[in-house]
């Protein structure tokens, strides 16, 4: 039943929902009964996607959804809908696709977006202040001129769902197969060869292009692929995005000097640098990257598992209200630990809003680093997301599993095989799904699942884990996979309560399910179904190019391993190369 003049988030499992649950504002959760309510009474939506560690989110909720005129104006003009867009990625795709669409320019979080009656967009936003601020006009006002214009042209926004649905729909052409290294130039030519990642701020690691130019200097010894990882790799483990004092990254820095970091720790960035790390460990033996390895996932073991033995999700950015308070230091507490300055960047007036962020000069004994861990621990920690999501766990066992060939005294593969199991008990021998609801699960949990199995086989070599992996490729296939296209659907065919089909063929904060699909496939010898999807991939890749870096890789693996080549998935005869 529809409890529309309610607040029902304090029933959601979602962290990041229930920190929405006292709010004045009557949040309903996305579903197909308030998607039929809001037909049936005529009302648009506002819809609201952010996740628990988003700085952002928080401003935005303290200013607006916690006021109770705001509030008043939202639940008199709209049916709104909270979203937490880690439990449900394909919203935050198509939504964020609406926004790129309407706006011409990137999204973000909190993603702010109208839709008409029947759940489709017709206009949106990011974060809007309280009050007039930096060009942005006042929530109040946008909500009030939302409404009025959607009464005055309902009729019109309504018919307006064909052309965004065809605007939204994936461009494809009729390439079969074309020569990748030319779009991979491309990315080179926007990478900041002095600084690292691409030029200018805010900085991102963007892991997929990194992973994916170690895996073409795998395959041709070309420096030019190497030299860009090699320096990301020095930025990220020495600048302020990198937490020194217990390990592991932040999300981006707002600098292009990698030292003013947003501090939330995710765990899909981790472990993408975990792996990343540990394949150009395997290239260039180096104790000073093992250790930043070591240090990552031993903050991952201490700090990121659950009362129920998985993974959660994130740190948040602030704690008591401020952002980074947990992480940063001033001169006065850190002034007096003895040759400080003779490892991190040390001044009085600090580096920061006052106060000092760590940047290493030169790489710090442990005696300093338990120090600067004495003076943050009486701190209140930030909050943990702690919600599972199947995708990123499958993830950390690949990234385990490859640490272990760097570090096997450190036992990472009994860790990574200790996980499989409590995933193959709660999901492979009962339902597979994402996160809370036993109804949701998307093509990149089967993606990476059937991508750790297949990196337990190699490892173990044990036969079982090839039989599984194929077992779940089929059901994949089965769930997912768009005969009329020859690509897989982010969400299963047959439970969509979205407008549209949606369909992704680009990287985002993980690699692609799609062309994870495409290694997988290749990987198990399904070489007929890795053909049609590799066809459909090139058509897509033609037009989308740099948007498109794990299936650059995936494509050029297919290729190579159907010529022949000896070749794996990080690239061919990997172990003739040492650098």
């Amino acid at each position: 039943m529809i409890k529309i003049s309610e607040n029902v988030l304090s029933n959601d499992l979602s962290p990041y929902l229930k920190q929405h649950k006292d709010n004045p504002v009557n949040w309903q959760t996305w579903s197909k009964e308030i998607l039929e309510f809001s037909k049936q009474n005529k009302k648009p939506i506002l819809l609201s996607i952010g996740y628990a560690s988003c700085h952002w989110c928080h401003v935005m909720a303290h200013e607006s959804f916690e006021d109770v005129e705001t509030a008043k104006l939202m639940n008199e003009l709209f049916v709104n809908i909270k979203v937490d867009r880690e439990e449900r990625p394909d919203l935050d795709f198509i939504f964020q696709s609406s926004f790129q669409l309407f706006n011409q320019t990137g999204g973000g979080w909190p993603l702010t977006m109208f839709l008409d009656e029947n759940g489709v967009p017709f206009m949106g936003g990011t974060y809007f202040p309280k009050e007039a601020k930096n060009g942005l006009p006042p929530f109040k006002e946008i909500l009030k001129k939302v409404s009025e214009a959607y009464k005055d042209q309902r009729e019109k926004i309504i018919m307006q769902k064909d052309l965004i649905i065809k605007n939204l729909d994936l461009k494809k052409n009729s390439v079969l197969s074309q020569d990748l290294k030319p779009i991979l130039e491309i990315s080179l030519s926007h990478l900041d060869t002095n600084k690292g990642g691409y030029k200018g701020a805010p900085k991102f690691p963007t892991f997929n292009l990194f992973e994916t130019l170690l895996y073409f200097y795998n395959t041709t010894n070309d420096k030019k692929y190497f030299e860009p990882v090699k320096l990301i790799l020095k930025q990220l483990c020495s600048k302020g995005i990198y937490d020194h004092v217990e390990g592991g990254i932040a999300r981006y820095t707002v600098d292009e000097d990698w030292i003013i970091p947003h501090f939330e720790k995710m765990l899909y960035d981790n472990t993408q640098f975990i792996l990343l790390l540990s394949k150009f460990c395997k290239i260039s033996s180096n104790n000073y990257y093992k250790e930043k390895l070591e240090q990552t996932i031993e903050f991952l073991k201490k700090n990121f598992f659950n009362k129920e033995g998985f993974l959660g999700s994130a740190y948040d950015a602030d704690s008591d209200g401020e952002e980074g308070k947990y992480y940063i230091f001033s001169y006065d507490e850190i002034k007096d630990i003895e040759n400080i300055e003779n490892y991190f960047e040390i001044k009085p007036e600090g580096n920061w809003e006052n106060k000092i962020i760590l940047v290493e000069k030169e790489k710090p004994n442990q005696e300093i680093l338990k120090k600067l861990l004495k003076i943050r621990l009486k701190r209140k920690k930030p909050f943990f997301d702690d919600k599972s999501q199947l995708d990123l766990n499958c993830l950390m066992i690949s990234a385990l599993i490859s640490a272990n060939e760097i570090l096997p005294q450190n036992k990472y593969l009994e860790l990574a095989e200790e996980l499989f199991s409590k995933i193959e008990k709660k999901y492979i021998k009962n339902k597979i799904y994402h996160s809370f609801s036993k109804d949701v699960v998307f093509i990149e949990d089967y993606a990476f699942l059937i991508n750790s199995i297949n990196d337990l086989s190699d490892i173990t070599m044990n036969f079982k884990y090839k039989d599984l992996a194929r077992k779940l490729s089929l059901e994949a296939i089965d769930k997912f996979y768009l005969e009329d296209k020859d690509i897989f659907q982010k969400n299963p065919k047959n439970n969509n309560d979205i407008f549209f089909k949606p369909v992704d063929i680009g990287d985002n904060t993980i690699p692609n399910g799609n062309a994870i699909m495409l290694i997988n496939l290749v990987r198990l010898g399904m070489m007929d179904k890795a053909k049609k999807l590799s066809e459909s991939l090139n058509g897509y890749l033609n037009i989308y190019k740099t948007h498109m870096m794990t299936a650059i890789r995936a494509l050029d693996f297919y290729n190579n391993t159907r010529s022949g080549k000896n070749c794996n998935e990080q690239g061919c005869k990997i172990d003739e190369k040492k650098n």
